[in-house]
């Protein structure tokens, strides 16, 4: 007799009651690990181009115990917050067992695609900000600019924080917000160049289709963090900055399709040799470069389907456990 497998669908609200940033920091880290050692399968991302935006295809799975696939599909459509009044991102995961094909959940993308960002940028800090940073200056204040700060904040021993945003409302409400959050002195600046001289720490998170920040706007020993970049036509850093510093990757496959360093690469102003290593390396401990005071770190984040199966896997165990979410038949 065949024993169907009921499905876990879950909202945002329902992710947010089985994890917090702490724990998608932890996980994050550790999927990393498992990359290095060989216990993924990271297939390359597919993308389907839109009038006003795209759809990014993401997948991964952990080879062995516990056995998850995941499958993320997102619409990123950069004018949804003005146009529609929508998020940017919007999608789902579903997630499979890799020994059945059963369908486990179906996960809203919005919240997991925000936090497991923000956590990569904290995982990389923590390994890479080689200096004690108290200084940082977040580029875009949209929902990403508030996950990578409160994600740093979670590592770094900040004290102030620079906001930089276009338009001048969203960042002095970002600037209060996050404050109130944090308890920083969160200050709104209309001119990111002064900021960034001051910052030990930049986040770009833009969906910028022109690189901004420049190599004379970053003081020696600075460690940027450039995870605007998710398409092959975006862009936040110039060739320039890349091949003067010295750029971590989450996968090089990936960031030379769509990443900072597809640019770099397009430009002839690096090649994959420069790349110092990816991120899975440096946390595991197979690579560990020597990093001079005054090195410029550029962690180039496109954003692995790696730190999606591994929140996905965990969200779908708490769910379960604690009953939380609306169970299906599918089939």
């Amino acid at each position: 007799m065949l024993t169907k497998t009921k499905t876990r669908v879950l909202g945002q609200a329902d992710i947010a009651r089985t994890m917090v940033l702490p724990d998608y920091i932890e996980a994050v880290e550790r999927a990393f690990e498992r990359l290095d050692a060989g216990q993924m399968k990271v297939p390359e991302v597919v993308h389907i181009a839109a009038p006003d935006g795209a759809f990014h295809i993401k997948s991964a799975g952990f080879i062995g115990d516990p056995g998850y696939v995941a499958v993320k599909v997102n619409g990123n459509f950069p004018g949804n917050p003005r146009s529609n009044g929508l998020p940017t991102i919007q999608g789902a995961i579903v997630l499979c067992d890799g020994r059945n094909g059963a369908l486990l959940a179906v996960i809203d993308s919005t919240e997991v695609t925000a936090m497991r960002t923000g956590a990569a940028t904290a995982v990389a800090a923590k390994y890479l900000a080689t200096r004690r940073p108290s200084i940082a200056t977040v580029i875009g204040c949209g929902i990403q600019g508030r996950i990578q700060l409160l994600a740093l904040h979670e590592v770094l021993p900040l004290t102030r924080v620079y906001a930089f945003d276009l338009d001048q409302s969203t960042r002095e409400a970002f600037a209060g917000r996050l404050h109130r959050e944090t308890g920083l002195d969160v200050i709104a600046v209309g001119d990111f160049a002064s900021a960034t001289l001051e910052s030990q720490v930049i986040v770009t998170c833009t969906s910028s289709r022109a690189a901004f920040l420049r190599r004379d706007d970053v003081a020696p020993g600075t460690f940027i963090a450039a995870v605007g970049a998710d398409n092959d036509d975006k862009q936040e850093l110039h060739v320039e900055l890349m091949a003067r510093s010295r750029v971590v990757v989450d996968l090089v496959d990936q960031c030379a399709a769509i990443g900072e360093l597809h640019h770099a690469l397009e430009a002839g102003a690096m090649t994959r040799a420069d790349v110092v290593a990816e991120l899975a390396e440096i946390v595991a401990g197979s690579k560990r470069p020597v990093f001079d005071p005054d090195d410029i770190i550029v962690f180039d984040s496109t954003g692995s389907a790696i730190q999606d199966v591994a929140a996905a896997g965990i969200i779908y165990e708490r769910a379960t456990a604690s009953n939380i979410g609306l169970l299906m038949e599918f089939a």
